[in-house]
């Protein structure tokens, strides 16, 4: 994405740095108001009505609201949002991922404007907007670059984090369909930042006849320069440089032996480690 590049090398300094855990202070913050002053949460949502009237704060205060009711099972979820948005910021950039978070957040509110005139003044939707889906959109982002990660779901079940990704994405679809048209736009100004991401990184020419004939003859090519032999091979998925000219792979210094990961699994793997007696 050229566009982002030349932001990030105008505007890189300006990066967040550990953006996730400001963003679960703002959900401890939130829950603390909505246990010792509930009522200040209704000075707090995202109220087109009430912005236009001169309380311009709810534009930023609505990131307090919780998405969901204080529960073990939020905190465990809030926790697994932490460790995944600290993975991409790891992966992308301080700026990247900032840009990424606040791309969602400024969707939300545009998509709550939009609402407001379409619908007319004077009806608050308030409650239907939330970080809930800007939750989703780190999951789904996460997914999207580490498919083949392995997670413990509730700490005792495998599976891989596409898996996941999959069935988040046919539950959203599903509560698409299924809601009234307020809750529609809340559910596509949230994720938004995630479609704009998931179309920038496509490369819709690799799936083109053409693109396809000449990846064939690369790695035929390939194959009779080598005799069938290869340099790379990821320690995971066992990709080669035969099945893609523009693999890369690194050998990771955390791990005791010559393993070597493709970009997939450089960051994701985990670490082997010899016990010495």
């Amino acid at each position: 994405m050229d566009f982002i590049n030349k932001l990030e090398r105008k505007f890189g300094r300006y990066g967040i740095r550990n953006l996730s855990l400001y963003l679960i202070i703002c959900y401890i913050l939130g829950y603390t108001f909505n246990v010792f002053q509930p009522n200040i949460m209704s000075f707090l949502t995202l109220e087109p009505y009430y912005i236009l009237r001169g309380q311009i704060w709810r534009i930023v205060t609505w990131i307090l609201v919780p998405p969901e009711s204080l529960s073990i099972f939020t905190v465990i979820m809030l926790f697994f949002y932490y460790s995944l948005g600290t993975s991409l910021e790891n992966t992308w950039g301080a700026f990247r991922y900032t840009l990424y978070i606040l791309a969602g957040l400024l969707f939300t509110d545009i998509g709550a404007f939009i609402l407001y005139f379409v619908l007319g003044g004077g009806k608050l939707f308030g409650p239907i907007f939330s970080t809930y889906y800007i939750n989703m959109s780190i999951f789904l982002a996460f997914a999207l670059c580490y498919p083949n990660m392995q997670v413990l779901l509730y700490f005792v079940i495998p599976i891989k984090i596409k898996w996941m990704g999959i069935l988040y994405g046919v539950f959203i679809l599903f509560s698409f369909f299924k809601s009234s048209w307020p809750i529609k736009v809340a559910i596509i100004a949230s994720l938004m930042n995630f479609i704009i991401f998931f179309l920038g990184t496509r490369d819709f020419r690799r799936v083109s006849p053409g693109e396809i004939r000449r990846k064939k003859k690369f790695k035929q090519e390939t194959r009779q320069s080598s005799g069938g032999l290869t340099k790379h091979k990821c320690a995971i998925c066992g990709r080669t440089e035969l099945d893609g000219e523009d693999l890369e792979f690194r050998f990771c210094s955390k791990c005791d032996g010559n393993y070597e990961y493709c970009q997939d699994h450089l960051f994701t793997h985990e670490h082997v480690k010899k016990h010495h007696r």
